[in-house]
């Protein structure tokens, strides 16, 4: 059986858009990776320990999204461009429907 496709766009610092598809299951991060999506470095590779994947979403996908976990929040106290309150780490935010047609805005800056 095939994974569901959910389709949402990157939103860059500059203003530029680009829609991508990923599957149920997979991260943010590794959607990024897969279609050279400049801004999200993810230097420890997605296992949470440097905060370099830092996105904002949008409000509704925030409040669709499952939580973020406790090292989460914690790590999200060292990123280094300004924390929102709808940020999140890309490698901590797995698609599924709930997700189709969000907003994912890269800061400026992972450094």
């Amino acid at each position: 059986m095939e994974s569901e496709k959910i389709k949402f766009t990157f939103l860059s610092a500059d203003g530029t858009r680009q829609q991508v598809v990923g599957a149920a299951g997979e991260t943010v991060m590794e959607v990024a990776y897969a279609n050279g999506i400049e801004g999200i470095t993810a230097e420890c590779g997605g296992s949470m320990s440097c905060g370099t994947c830092h996105v904002y979403l949008d409000e509704t996908t925030f409040a669709q999204a499952e939580a973020p976990s406790e090292n989460e929040v914690d790590m999200l106290d060292i990123v280094s461009s300004e924390r929102r309150p709808t940020s999140r780490l890309s490698c901590q935010i797995k698609l599924s429907a709930a997700l189709s047609g969000a907003e994912v805005t890269i800061p400026e800056t992972q450094f």
